[in-house]
């Protein structure tokens, strides 16, 4: 199976490996670099097209060196070569976001412009929807290098004030402990922040995917607020994972390793997503949750700065979810939803075209 060789990546590729593994199917991963694990200084959003994490995996997929790809589910485009399916989806971790503060303080509590985190222009837009006031500055990373952004200013500054302290350059500053002494009591991740300072942001928070944190065993090692996901909504599938393979492998991925609620709740997800045409480009959040015979999915969309939100609520029919779905995206199109994702479109476009002509 081919996977990106991110500790994130890895790890996911990794548990659906056990998977498989416990229905008696060897597995070799094979890692695989892609277009945006190479291009490292631009944000998502600016990648220039879809699935700029997925593409090159699927091709060994498609090429038939591989029998299947491990992807975050909220990566994979919605349009498909024809011979390549979503094959399996496990069940999903949860799909919310968090909002990680050195302090513990939550969106509310936050100071008066503070600087927020994010590579995201959905967490950007529904950020500012929340706080206009927030100074919210790109982030770029896999997960343990973006909370190490985060923790390093603090670190960097408690290390200095120790420094100063041994040097007598503070002779009012006192320690129980050598600056060694604190330096071995912090924990990995605080060691690996130090070594970031200084940074050229100073962020006071930054907002990930809950999944990612905890497949990573990061998230109780960083205060964080819960961000509700009714309000504050996930990207569609974020928090899942999708093994895509070819259509005639797909059978036996789906026996081993599907979800059948992460698969209907996903569906919808990404239909409401593939209507809307929104990709990465537009500040678009969709979550569906499976509660008994409906799939209630709230949707929003906003522009870039936060505003003119539309926010769309639906109690969808299971057994008929993906063209129901494909319905409540018409009905957010007419409420101003495409125009919003139209708008977007435009804007990235006029930002590739500025970018190729530097």
């Amino acid at each position: 199976m081919a996977t990106r060789g991110s500790d994130l990546a890895l790890r996911q590729a990794a548990a659906v490996a056990e998977r498989l593994e416990d229905r008696h199917t060897e597995v070799e991963l094979i890692e695989v670099e892609t277009e945006g694990d190479r291009i490292k200084d631009e944000l998502i959003h600016r990648l220039g097209k879809t699935g700029a994490f997925v593409r090159a995996l699927d091709e060994r997929v498609l090429d038939g060196e591989v029998d299947a790809a491990v992807h975050s589910m909220k990566d994979v485009p919605t349009d498909f070569p024809d011979d390549l399916v979503v094959a399996g989806v496990p069940e999903r971790a949860p799909a919310n976001d968090v909002l990680l503060t050195p302090g513990g303080r939550g969106l509310e509590e936050l100071p008066e412009g503070a600087t927020v985190g994010t590579s995201s222009l959905r967490r950007q837009a529904q950020l500012l929807a929340a706080r206009p006031d927030l100074d919210v500055q790109p982030l770029r990373g896999n997960v343990d290098t973006r909370v190490e952004k985060l923790l390093a200013t603090g670190i960097g500054r408690e290390h200095d004030r120790r420094v100063a302290a041994e040097e007598e350059e503070d002779p009012d500053e006192t320690f129980d402990e050598s600056t060694d002494e604190w330096f071995e009591s912090l924990s990995v991740l605080e060691q690996d922040a130090l070594a970031r300072y200084p940074v050229e942001t100073e962020y006071d928070a930054i907002v990930l995917a809950e999944a990612g944190l905890e497949r990573m065993g990061l998230l109780h090692h960083v205060p964080h607020e819960r961000l509700e996901p009714n309000e504050f909504v996930p990207a569609p599938g974020q928090g899942a994972i999708a093994v895509t393979a070819l259509a005639d492998d797909a059978e036996s991925f789906r026996e081993a390793i599907d979800h059948p609620r992460t698969r209907v709740e996903t569906t919808v997800e990404r239909t409401v997503l593939k209507e809307l045409g929104g990709g990465c480009v537009a500040p678009l959040g969709v979550y569906a949750t499976v509660r008994g015979e409906y799939v209630h999915v709230v949707a929003r969309v906003l522009d870039r700065a936060g505003e003119e939100p539309i926010r769309e609520t639906r109690d969808l029919p299971a057994n008929d979810h993906a063209d129901a779905a494909r319905r409540f995206a018409a009905d957010i199109a007419d409420r101003g939803g495409a125009e919003l994702v139209e708008a977007a479109r435009k804007t990235a476009e006029e930002h590739e075209e500025t970018e190729g002509a530097r």
